[in-house]
């Protein structure tokens, strides 16, 4: 959900409505609200078409989008310890 407090973040910081935002990237509201909490994710354009209408690195918003992807997949798993492991070592892949 890192990717859908960032865009609640901007869209308080910058006045936006979720229906304007749901607009400019051609989906229904449910769709939107359900990107904000995090319930569904966003498509790669998505983030693209944010992190240009709020002036943002696009970077920064693919790395969030990404990292909700990684949660969401080792939130599957119910053991902790391989949770932490996997993690460790994607970490010591990506430094």
């Amino acid at each position: 959900m890192l990717l859908g407090n960032k865009i609640k973040q901007l869209r308080s910081e910058h006045g936006v409505l979720q229906r304007e935002l749901a607009a400019l990237l051609e989906i229904d509201m449910p769709m939107m609200c359900k990107i904000e909490r995090g319930e569904r994710r966003a498509k790669r354009k998505h983030v693209m078409i944010l992190a240009d209408y709020f002036h943002v690195d696009e970077n920064e918003m693919l790395a969030l989008w990404l990292a909700d992807k990684v949660l969401n997949s080792i939130n599957d798993e119910d053991d902790g310890e391989i949770k932490n492991a996997a993690l460790k070592i994607a970490q010591g892949i990506i430094s």
